[in-house]
């Protein structure tokens, strides 16, 4: 769930491949909000050697039926992923039956439904970022019955202190998560709701209707295993983490038919062969998982209390629990990261804790179409032009403010402009808002996981902004390491496929891979103006919000 500021990939290692006996290929399709992105890497484990051979993309066509209804074509969607695959092979001059395995990364939270015997889909693919259900959101968490649950739930915590009972206590439902909006779809498609009693509706994200499709090959109706990966089942809202399981609460509570639903399946589980009628040979699927779980894989944070912040669309912070799921009363949440049971190594389960802020790139890019900016690059050079904000702030609003704060009423807009302000200015003052939303989730994160944190590792477009990194680590008084892939996501996928399939032994081996760009040192003197910064900054949110009130946030919607 990102965006790439600029709309093209981030510069990738320039291709320069003599093809070797030895060399390993894998293709990695990563499936972005904005940009679908295929690379092939040539790897050879014996002179440890990685580099990138043939790359292709081509952009996500996202259409707007009505207001805040953002929607993908399936057809459209499909033929990209075709494209981008066949151009990055022809790109590295591979055929298909040369490639090792395919890996595969995702956007989370977009969803559409199928038949399961004809394979016909019942709408567009709803994404995360559309509000058709933030009325029934509102409804929702306002209502009798999630009171009652809460409820519920906060009494057995008080007997049992069990951390999912915790959970269940402060559950807010959200308009990124699935739940409603699928809820919304069972509510108003007519063919759907006919076909869901004779059991012939299959519901899945983009992983799951992907996995589906290139395994069928051009025989639509063959019959193929329905699954998803534990990373994309976690993140919709109605999976338990922590009894690793559809829950059971949530399905009966939004009348959510079980059937519908994927088989959730671990990270190295056995995800078959694209078929051989799409490219001419068939090509091992190595591996499904997240965005946010392969950028966790790219940025090679494996041990507990480990941090990285994606930095697109949305910044996302996520925290690497280790085997115990926590739980949040801030609003962060938690999430299975990624799950091994193969034979090839031990089994191992980690969890994350994760904050998100879903206004970011979407706001760079804001002030780029408006004129602040002609090219996103030039908005760290603009922001160190002037030694402050001229007490100008920056409320980043345009989808409500998130945890901690947690207002989905909030108005975005400037506060504290005054004659002496200039664009500079402006620009310096957006650049800060968005690391106080890191700032404020990195603070979530210490006061509800107690760990100890070393360094912040960061990655995503917006992770090129030097200023925004620099301020980060003044704010956190923590490094912040980027890495040299900036756009991480391709490359964690390919290295989960790549220990998967044999041609790496140890997370180690990718660890001594991983190449580092460049660490951001805390300035200790930069500190306190940045600390006072960020507390009028935090006077200022006061003021937007509840910007607006319930019926009017429902009319814009």
């Amino acid at each position: 769930m990102r965006v790439q500021i600029p709309s093209k990939p981030s510069p990738q290692p320039e291709v320069k491949h003599t093809k070797a006996k030895e060399d390993r290929y894998i293709a990695s399709l990563d499936i972005g909000t904005t940009t679908i992105r295929c690379f092939i890497y040539a790897a050879n484990r014996d002179i440890a050697k990685l580099e990138i051979v043939g790359t292709a993309h081509e952009q996500v066509q996202l259409v707007y039926p009505a207001a805040g209804q953002v929607e993908i074509v399936p057809d459209q969607l499909w033929d990209s992923v075709m494209n981008t695959i066949r151009n990055a092979m022809a790109g590295a001059k591979l055929a298909a039956n040369q490639i090792d395995c395919l890996s595969i990364s995702t956007q989370r939270n977009t969803f559409t439904c199928w038949n399961r015997l004809t394979g016909h889909v019942y709408h567009n693919f709803i994404t995360w970022k559309d509000l058709r259900s933030d009325a029934l959101v509102h409804q929702w968490n306002n209502s009798f019955k999630l009171r009652l649950l809460k409820f519920g739930a906060r009494f057995l915590h008080f007997f049992t202190r069990s951390k999912r009972f915790l959970a269940g206590s402060v559950i807010r439902l959200m308009n990124p998560q699935v739940t409603l909006r699928l809820a919304w779809v069972l509510q108003n498609n007519a063919d759907l709701q006919r076909d869901v009693k004779g059991n012939n509706v299959l519901y899945g994200t983009i992983d799951s209707w992907l996995l589906y499709r290139l395994r069928q090959g051009t025989e639509v109706t063959r019959s193929v295993e329905h699954i998803s990966d534990v990373t994309n089942c976690t993140a919709s809202g109605f999976y338990d983490p922590f009894g690793q399981q559809w829950a059971g609460w949530a399905l009966n509570l939004f009348s959510i038919k079980r059937d519908m639903l994927p088989k959730a399946v671990d990270n190295s589980y056995d995800f078959g062969y694209v078929h051989e009628s799409l490219f001419g040979s068939a090509i091992k699927i190595g591996a499904s998982i997240s965005d946010q779980s392969a950028s966790l894989w790219g940025n090679c944070c494996f041990e507990k209390g480990e941090v990285k912040v994606t930095l697109g669309t949305g910044s996302f912070l996520n925290v690497n629990t280790g085997s115990t799921c926590l739980a949040s009363v801030h609003g962060l949440y938690p999430l299975l990261g990624y799950k091994l049971t193969s034979a090839g190594y031990d089994a191992e389960l980690v969890y994350l804790m994760e904050g998100a802020s879903n206004d970011s790139g979407s706001i760079i890019e804001w002030a780029m179409n408006i004129g602040l900016f002609t090219n996103p690059s030039e908005s760290s050079s603009m922001a160190l032009a002037v030694p402050n904000s001229d007490g100008v702030s920056f409320i980043p609003a345009f989808s409500g403010l998130g945890p901690p704060i947690r207002d989905d009423t909030a108005g975005t807009g400037f506060i504290g402009i005054k004659p002496s302000t200039r664009k500079e200015h402006l620009v310096r003052a957006i650049l800060e808002s968005l690391t106080y939303r890191i700032a404020l989730l990195y603070t979530c994160a210490l006061s509800e996981t107690r760990f100890t944190f070393t360094r912040i590792k960061v990655d995503g477009g917006v992770s090129r902004n030097d200023f925004i990194c620099q301020t980060l680590a003044d704010l956190t008084g923590l490094p912040v390491e980027r890495g040299e892939v900036t756009d991480s996501t391709a490359l964690g996928a390919m290295f989960l496929a790549g220990l998967n399939v044999g041609i790496w032994h140890s997370k180690q081996e990718l660890i001594d891979i991983r190449k580092i760009d460049r660490i951001f040192q805390p300035n200790g003197a930069c500190r306190s103006q940045c600390v006072k910064s960020m507390q009028s900054w935090e006077r200022a949110v006061q003021r937007f919000k509840r910007w607006y009130i319930a019926e009017e946030l429902n009319n814009l919607n």
